[in-house]
């Protein structure tokens, strides 16, 4: 996925409530209850599939719609409008898929094989500007028809019977069934999309239309609050135990809080000092997700950080575990990899793929000077002033402070200037590489570490670092085209481990989620990758 810049966010810190660990919010206790009260921290702005951005837009539709499989309570993939997971042929390059025949729109609608192919030639078609056209890679001819060299209709994806997708590959991609859950490869009601038009498509509940458990349902496009109502045309309706799922955006920490205890909210998230003070509180939740912060290192020709040995020394100099505990405090935990904990087991050793591949956290200041003097005569450099961007949250800045402190009291001939932006300035800067060191973080897109690892090949649009090394390169393209797991998750391995080995990044801590939650409410699926399913949740 492109960087995540755009749909991955940090919800503002607010200051000056260390009583909230003393609290403990109101429940509710109706067995009756079919109503759930969510909250967004952003305004919901598109529900067209081609081109969502945001974390709002991602977790609505992935309680309004479908796709070909989804993920289970234990992160599996399972079939939904699929009749079941296909195995591929032709060498791992050919998916044949067929359709259930019992989905509808919430129109009432068939849902057809067509219905696929229309969405995905639109999320690749630079006519639409999509915006998350990199997923498609490996998908045939998908890189050739997003760089504009060939038509939307050369993608590989076919109908080939009303209820019956042939999807080719350039590649076995071992991540395929996995990648497919994402929402922008959801399907779209063709003859809908075509009535209303494209540019009307998905801006409010008028012209918008699902397949799922759900249909949206007073959405202007522009208000902070809309609902989800029962598909009464759903295929699995009997499973749905909600009639209503009512979703009201909430920016501040305090806020999502005080609705929280006077249940006004069901399931609230909280971040920075609100979720510190909360750590204790009967109610809170916290959820393992495919997420991890790190400082992107500016590698390009001519930057100071260029230098290995730089780059080390500062990684060696971080104590992740005291700004995780001390400067955090809200549950997150050191990284010794760019991979988070819980995303994916490594099949072939039975182990969690970041902890079997976590690099040391412990500080280690005596070979950092080493290196850093070392690395300093080699750039042929006296000194170095380096810049250290970051976005203007309260949470950021203090992560900023400490890399800043860290790296100025433990080598010499050094100084750091941290700039604080709004995310949009931000985005510019880094863009046009104007920095040294960037805080930043990804938020997996689906379960699987070439998620990750993918993004920080050489080129590509995600890697604002320029990290460039053929080694790590041979290992991503060994993985993409694996034709056995073995193969696949051994080449993964050595992708992380090269990464490590040559500092690339400089990976920080692991997010964990804060959602306070009512006392009864069930059936909740919090995935580690991808958005929370509240589908088949109920009030016990």
């Amino acid at each position: 996925m492109e960087k995540k810049k755009l749909i991955k966010f940090v919800v503002p810190v607010i200051i000056g409530i260390s009583f909230l660990s003393a609290c403990s919010a109101k429940t509710s206790t109706s067995k009756k209850k079919t109503t759930l009260n969510l909250m967004q921290t952003s305004e919901l702005t598109t529900l067209d599939n081609t081109n969502q951005a945001t974390m709002s837009e991602f977790s609505t539709l992935t309680n309004l719609d479908e796709g070909l499989y989804k993920l289970n309570s234990k992160n599996k993939v399972v079939p939904a409008i699929a009749k079941t997971v296909a195995k591929p042929t032709n060498g791992g390059k050919t998916y044949t898929i067929q359709l259930r025949q019992n989905a509808r729109w919430s129109n009432g609608d068939k849902v057809t094989a067509q219905d696929f192919v229309y969405s995905w030639r639109r999320s690749v078609d630079p006519a639409n500007k999509p915006v998350y056209t990199y997923v498609f890679s490996g998908i045939k001819n998908a890189d050739a028809v997003v760089a504009g060299k060939l038509s939307s209709s050369q993608l590989g994806i076919e109908a080939v019977g009303k209820y019956k997708l042939k999807i080719t590959l350039e590649h076995p991609m071992q991540s395929f069934n996995k990648l497919v859950t994402m929402p922008v490869f959801l399907p779209q009601d063709k003859s809908f999309v075509q009535k209303v038009g494209t540019k009307k498509y998905g801006t409010n509940a008028k012209y918008t239309v699902s397949n799922g458990a759900f249909k949206i349902t007073n959405w202007t496009g522009i208000n902070d609050s809309y609902s989800l109502v029962k598909n009464k045309y759903y295929y699995a309706k009997k499973q749905v135990r909600l009639n209503k799922i009512n979703y009201t955006t909430v920016k501040d920490d305090n806020t999502a809080y005080n609705l929280f205890k006077t249940n006004k909210l069901d399931d609230a998230t909280v971040s920075g000092v609100v979720a510190q003070g909360l750590q204790n509180n009967k109610n809170l939740k916290k959820i393992n997700r495919a997420w991890t912060y790190y400082v992107q290192v500016n590698q390009s020709t001519g930057s100071p950080l260029a230098n290995a040995k730089l780059r080390k020394a500062i990684s060696l100099v971080v104590d992740r575990k005291e700004l995780a505990k001390k400067v955090l405090g809200d549950g997150s935990t050191a990284a010794g990899s760019f991979v988070s904990p819980k995303t994916a087991t490594d099949p072939t050793t039975g182990k969690d793929f970041s902890i079997e591949t976590a690099a040391s956290t412990q500080v280690n200041v005596k070979e950092a000077k080493k290196l850093w003097k070392r690395g300093l005569a080699e750039s042929g450099k006296s000194s170095v002033t380096l810049s250290l961007v970051a976005e203007d949250t309260e949470t950021q800045k203090k992560v900023a402070e400490y890399i800043q402190s860290a790296v100025q009291s433990n080598l010499s001939n050094v100084t750091v200037k941290v700039q604080n932006l709004p995310a949009k300035s931000l985005s510019n800067k880094k863009a046009t590489g104007k920095f040294d060191l960037s805080l930043w973080y990804w938020l997996a897109d689906y379960a699987d570490p070439i998620n990750y690892l993918g993004i920080l090949t050489t080129g590509n649009s995600m890697n604002s670092g320029k990290y460039s090394d053929s080694t790590f390169n041979s290992y991503v393209i060994n993985a993409q085209n694996a034709k056995t797991k073995s193969v696949y998750w051994s080449n993964l391995r050595n992708a992380e481990k090269q990464l490590q080995k040559t500092t690339g990044i400089i990976p920080l801590y692991y997010v964990k989620e804060d959602h306070l939650v009512q006392k009864g409410l069930k059936g909740v699926i919090y995935h580690t990758a991808g958005f929370a399913d509240y589908t088949r949740s109920y009030w016990k």
